[in-house]
């Protein structure tokens, strides 16, 4: 049977981009959903991505000037540069947090976060594991590999809570109700050293400690909420050449997509949930919820979403006081000049346990509006360092498809 290749309805042309965003790519894929296998669809193309952002395609960069990123001003800077640890946001783990995540935020502890806005990266820390990466050995490839630059953590819903890591670093309830996958440990008092410290994740392979979480989803019929039935994390290479590849650094912090848009999402639009199916079927659904924002899935087909997050960094930050700034988009194969550094770029591929209804759903994002269009994703990144070197460098520079566990055979 042959599998459908999505797409993204009335997407234009794709960026100038050749290679995995210049052509399909048709992937089985496997998500756990209870004792079920949903076996889905994707392709890695820019007319395949549904992006949640507000510009229709991606822009070769977020900054107009290099030198914004050289020296942020002082009262942007979110940790002093009195020690490394420090800078990185790794001094000590927040008291608040805890190994369970059902216990939630301690409030007779002050937990010690770092302040949002430009957040230098530990450069001792990223020098050392450069210097690993750059060392490191291509392990043999067994035969049968595929070609596709990536490998991934599957991952499954671990806990919500109203709280945001990121964008409203320890201020517990202060956020729209959050759906977490990852790191157990997460909540709104954690920075980059608690998710070394409380690595019980729900992701495989089990060296990804890092912490994964979108807005949550409520069915608008009943008011209870829709949570994720498989999240796959795919870290992959958007260009056709992978030089001058390197590997995530530790306790990076980025957003995709923007909470703050409120636009319809019918059939046909941009930033639209779509149905994942296996063999012949509509990604629109075979019919609209009464709003027109959420498809009705047929056959076997089950809601799906997908996030692009950038393939570039700018080397200095770890985060920026809009969260995206220190990051951007490459083109024409390579990244811009002001974020000069060439990571994985993270694709949130996201399965819900749902097949669309008349009533439709919301998000906890926009809760009045209804529509699709402000779902987003967070990405507080953290792998064991040996790990990330050595998947970076056999699968995403070398080109070679990986799964959990390594080499895809």
């Amino acid at each position: 049977m042959s599998y459908t290749a999505l797409r993204e309805p009335d997407a234009g042309p794709p960026p100038s981009r050749p290679g995995l965003l210049g052509r399909l790519v048709r992937d089985k894929r496997s998500m756990a959903a209870g004792s079920a296998v949903v076996v889905i669809v994707a392709a890695a193309a820019a007319a395949a991505v549904y992006l949640g952002g507000g510009a229709a395609e991606p822009e070769p960069s977020n900054a107009a000037d290099a030198s914004a990123y050289a020296s942020p001003p002082a009262e942007q800077t979110a940790e002093s540069s009195s020690g490394s640890l420090s800078a990185l946001g790794l001094a000590s783990p927040s008291a608040s947090v805890t190994p369970s995540a059902s216990a939630g935020p301690s409030a007779a502890a002050t937990p010690r976060v770092p302040a949002t806005g430009w957040v230098p990266v530990d450069h001792a820390a990223w020098k050392a594991q450069a210097d690993a990466y750059q060392a490191l050995k291509i392990d043999p490839v067994p035969a049968g590999v595929g070609n596709l630059p990536e490998f991934r953590a599957d991952c499954q819903y671990s806990h919500s809570l109203p709280d945001d890591p990121i964008v409203a670093p320890g201020l517990p309830g202060a956020s729209h109700m959050h759906s977490f996958v990852g790191n157990k440990a997460v909540n709104a008092g954690t920075v980059a050293a608690d998710l070394t410290k409380f690595t019980a994740t729900t992701c495989k392979p089990v060296q990804d400690h890092s912490a994964y979480w979108v807005p949550t989803l409520y069915d608008n019929a009943t008011g209870k909420p829709v949570e994720t039935t498989g999240f796959r994390v795919y870290y992959r290479s958007l260009m056709n050449t992978s030089t001058g590849q390197m590997p995530m650094p530790s306790g990076l912090r980025m957003i995709s997509g923007d909470a703050k848009k409120k636009e319809p999402t019918p059939r046909g639009a941009r930033g639209q949930f779509y149905c994942a199916f296996y063999g012949p079927g509509d990604l629109d659904g075979v019919a609209r919820s009464t709003n027109g924002n959420w498809p009705i899935c047929g056959g076997n087909a089950t809601l799906h979403f997908m996030l692009q997050f950038p393939d570039c960094w700018d080397g200095e930050h770890l985060d920026s006081p809009n969260h995206k700034d220190h990051v951007a988009y490459g083109a024409g194969n390579a990244c811009p000049r002001s974020h000069p550094v060439k990571i994985p770029a993270i694709t949130f591929d996201i399965q819900y346990g749902a097949k669309g209804t008349p009533e439709g759903y919301y998000l906890s994002s926009d809760p009045d509006g209804k529509s699709a269009s402000s779902m987003h994703g967070d990405a507080f990144v953290m792998w064991d360092v040996d790990t990330m070197n050595k998947r970076t460098k056999n699968c995403v520079l070398q080109r070679r498809t990986c799964d959990n566990d390594g080499y895809q055979k």
